[in-house]
């Protein structure tokens, strides 16, 4: 190696090996987990588990219900108040093992879980697709790292209902997933993050897109390289300031992933997920349009032919984009995503009208857009007693949030 390369290296070790504590710490079975024995459930079995469940157990920590939920890679069970579990689940013959953590969204409480359902109580049901939908999961939580030694019993109590069934209604995760402050394992708008959102109960994402100063489009929430979400390193101010060569050369998100191209990104999210809306909140660089859209353009024929039912839209913020996207040619073509007026929804034809919460559900203004054919969501609702009350009583097709599980159980409860 050269004496120059050398001297990078050696400093970039520096700037990177040091990082504060910005995580709640994951707990893990450890290496004795009963579930490197056990097999994956099918699809058909994966079906017959999910729904309502009552607790009998454990309530008084977890409340009296909870949902649960599949997702790509594991399954979601969450609560009302922000608490919510990512298990593994197996089975060994027509014994169910369920094994994973559950953690406290709103503050950083967290510990292990760890439950089975018995062959009697469910098991053959699940496996077999025959009998009743009697199940009854078993177990235990813990706290922090100790073992799961309170009891924890979930008892079926009923199918999601034909209105969720039937419902195409998108659960919308910020910056990809939550934001670093929720001290979640992976970094915001990152594509660790694109990958891990699902265990949360997202099904679409918002990300944030910025440029460099030669023009490649990238992820990025703040509008200077920061602690808060980067690493200690050689750069600092505006990241828009850099070319793409520095940027994944000298920056290092929170958790140590590179700062993800938005090709990539989307590449990623197509590939890799069963995600089905992909939000781009422009954060409003001069001449962002002309770069970002031929990307998105080739997203959506990328998603076609792989037979991926997928939105992605621009983001419309604020007038300076919107006046960005309208030097672009033909630009009532281009799906976009308005937040400003229902005006500015008809001079783009925007395919979504993005308001913000505090503006209240607007139920008269959303059946208006769905009478035009287009959709509706809102933006960003965090309080589960907002958020109940807008799925209770509002139209919006769809919720952006930094708690996509809480916005999952008030959602598959109904």
């Amino acid at each position: 190696m050269k004496p120059n390369l050398i001297v990078l290296a050696i400093v970039m070790i520096a700037f990177f090996g040091c990082n504060k504590d910005i995580t709640v710490p994951i707990p893990s079975a450890g290496p004795n987990s009963i579930m490197k024995e056990t097999y994956p459930l099918n699809a058909a079995s994966k079906s017959i588990m999910e729904g309502v469940y009552q607790v009998t157990s454990g309530n008084d920590f977890f409340g009296d219900n909870v949902i649960l939920k599949w997702n790509r890679t594991s399954l979601s069970i969450s609560n009302k108040d922000g608490k919510h579990f990512i298990v593994e689940v197996g089975h060994i013959d027509s014994v169910i093992f369920i094994q994973g953590y559950w953690r406290n969204g709103y503050s950083d409480g967290t510990g292990l879980v760890s439950m089975y359902i018995a062959r009697e109580e469910g098991g053959t049901s699940i496996m077999t697709g025959a009998g009743s939908q009697k199940i009854v999961m078993r177990g235990a939580y813990g706290k922090e790292t100790g073992l799961p030694d309170q009891s924890l019993v979930l008892e079926f109590l009923r199918p999601f209902s034909d209105k969720v069934k039937n419902s195409n209604f998108y659960i919308l995760a910020h910056r990809a997933g939550g934001r670093t402050s929720d001290r979640l394992p992976v970094s915001e708008n990152s594509i660790a993050m694109i990958n891990y959102t699902e265990k949360l109960g997202s099904t679409g994402i918002e990300v944030d897109v910025r440029m460099t100063s030669d023009g490649v489009p990238y992820l990025y929430h703040d509008g200077d390289l920061n602690t808060r979400l980067t690493q200690k390193g050689p750069l600092a101010g505006p990241s828009e300031s850099y070319t793409w060569a520095q940027l994944s050369t000298f920056v290092r998100l929170i958790h140590g992933e590179m700062i993800p191209t938005l090709e990539e990104a989307l590449n990623f999210t197509i590939d890799s997920t069963l995600l089905r809306f992909v939000y781009l909140d422009m954060k409003g660089d001069p001449g962002t349009m002309a770069r970002v859209v031929p990307l998105q353009k080739a997203a959506l024929a990328r998603a076609k032919a792989l037979g991926r039912d997928i939105r992605i839209v621009v983001g419309v913020p604020s007038t300076d984009v919107l006046n960005d996207l309208m030097t672009y040619p033909d630009y009532t073509s281009i799906p976009s995503l308005c937040e400003l007026t229902v005006d500015d929804v008809h001079t783009l034809n925007s395919a979504v009208w993005a308001p913000r919460w505090t503006l209240g559900t607007q139920n008269d203004l959303v059946q208006q857009m769905h009478n035009e054919g287009r959709l509706a969501v809102c933006w960003t609702i965090d309080e589960p007693a907002w958020i109940r009350d807008y799925l209770e009583n509002g139209l919006f097709d769809g919720l952006l949030t930094n708690f996509p599980y809480v916005v999952a159980y008030y959602h598959y409860i109904q």
